[in-house]
């Protein structure tokens, strides 16, 4: 039997798909936070997950894994939502709007229903608006729930600049925002490598911003490439939500892209959207409103729009709304 500490961190898993057991080896892997719970529908796969997380334990870092339930969340510092149907080939991200809302206000409610007082991270799709609806169905505040937003798409246009370059994908300061999906874009204009700005970095080694801008749409339509090849797409988020849980967990005042609440930056309000974000233990502490160029702001309104529409007309068939 492991005795823990008395001051520990807990993470709860909802989902067991593709995408969670991903982000469970990561956050094995990385050694973040000291007992993590696991809770699908399928509770053999959580019992077998488990068991087989625990055997990397002995070459990574102690951890508590084991297959639990919603009452489990009660003293949960975190509750990280992955469960929902996955995109098929051929789907958007939004087309799994009123499936995967229904999903969610079965999860949302037991989870709130057991006392859990921490913070939720979503990143079942489509992500926005599932990140809204959890907002509203718990009656958490703004800032205790986060999207996974553009974190995936970011990291994705970092590896494709920093290919074209010959860099590391670390060194390109690029974000990716507005929806995760077909409606994002990246800010080319105020992206920047080394303090340079891209655009005449780029420029400066032969690199168009026409080539850039095709780094963006293949950035944009990567998913569909993945999902095309092997089936789903779940290493690069499961990894992007380890960052965003270390972030928390360690209270590390990080700036990452994230699912953001808008309070009048960009113009917009009610909304979850992509964006930078300051991320620590309180949440989301900060939300970061990039000035962008007239261009940019068009094409964040449009995102924008697209966002509320779908989310308000899914959650009004769904009975959410």
């Amino acid at each position: 039997m492991i005795i823990l500490a008395e001051k520990h961190q807990k993470v709860v898993l909802v989902g067991d798909g593709a995408v969670g057991s991903s982000y469970a080896f990561a956050m094995t892997q990385q050694g973040i936070g000291e007992e993590f719970v696991i809770v699908d529908i399928n509770k053999d796969r959580t019992e077998g997950d488990a068991l087989d997380l625990e055997d990397a334990t002995p070459y990574t870092f102690p951890k508590n894994i084991y297959s639990g339930d919603y009452p489990d969340c009660k003293d949960a510092d975190l509750v990280v939502i992955t469960a929902g149907t996955p995109q098929k080939p051929g789907e958007t991200r939004l087309d799994l709007v009123n499936r995967n809302l229904k999903i969610l206000s079965s999860i949302v409610k037991p989870v709130v229903d057991s006392g859990f007082n921490g913070i939720f991270l979503v990143a079942a799709n489509p992500v926005d608006i599932l990140t809204y609806a959890t907002q509203k169905l718990s009656g958490f505040p703004k800032e205790k729930v986060i999207g996974s937003g553009t974190s995936l798409d970011t990291g994705r246009f970092r590896v494709g600049v920093a290919k074209k370059l010959g860099l590391d994908p670390a060194s390109v300061d690029a974000y990716i925002l507005g929806e995760h999906g077909d409606s994002e874009f990246a800010d080319i204009d105020e992206a920047s490598i080394g303090n340079v700005p891209l655009v005449k970095f780029a420029a400066d080694r032969g690199v168009s911003k026409d080539d850039l801008l095709k780094i963006e749409d293949e950035t944009r339509n990567k998913a569909y490439q993945i999902i095309n090849l092997k089936g789903a797409t779940f290493y690069g988020v499961g990894t992007a939500l380890m960052r965003i849980s270390r972030a928390i967990l360690r209270n590390e005042n990080a700036v990452l892209p994230v699912g953001a609440p808008m309070d009048g930056q960009y113009g917009l309000n009610d909304i979850y959207i992509g964006t930078p974000a300051v991320i620590n233990a309180q949440g989301i502490a900060d939300v970061i409103e990039i000035p962008l160029s007239d261009d940019e702001k068009a094409k964040m309104a449009a995102s924008a729009k697209t966002l509320q529409e779908t989310a308000h007309n899914g959650m009004k068939a769904t009975g959410i709304e």
